[in-house]
């Protein structure tokens, strides 16, 4: 059942992203956040929403491809195209505390110039 749950909060969390809905993912995430890329330190919430919140990247079509929860982690696999029609896909570690996301790890995939190219 503490599966199912997760997997909402991951969904949820994504479709916050895509409807560029910051107030929803606001309240996914637990105070003591921190968001780990490869362009980004583990750094924390307030840092977080203010580099990847940024008007003009919220609202892209984010698709999920795979999402599996093991405990207090979540894997999830989404393919994304922004605005510019670029398309990229991503693999995220998601780690909980309770049903809140304490932690993200993103590893970056493929760009693509164009949806049509992914």
């Amino acid at each position: 059942m503490q599966d199912t749950k997760l997997s909402q909060v991951v969904r949820s969390y994504v479709g916050a992203y895509e409807a560029g809905n910051r107030a929803l993912a606001e309240s996914l995430l637990a105070d003591s956040f921190t968001f780990t890329s490869p362009n980004d330190a583990g750094i924390d919430r307030a840092t977080y929403f203010e580099l990847c919140w940024a008007e003009d990247d919220a609202g892209r079509d984010q698709r999920i491809e795979s999402l599996v929860v093991d405990g207090q982690q979540a894997y999830v696999t989404y393919s994304c195209t922004g605005h510019d029609g670029h398309s990229f896909r991503n693999t995220e570690v998601l780690t909980f505390h309770g049903e809140q996301i304490a932690s993200v790890n993103v590893y970056f995939g493929a760009a693509w110039p164009s949806a049509a190219a992914a």
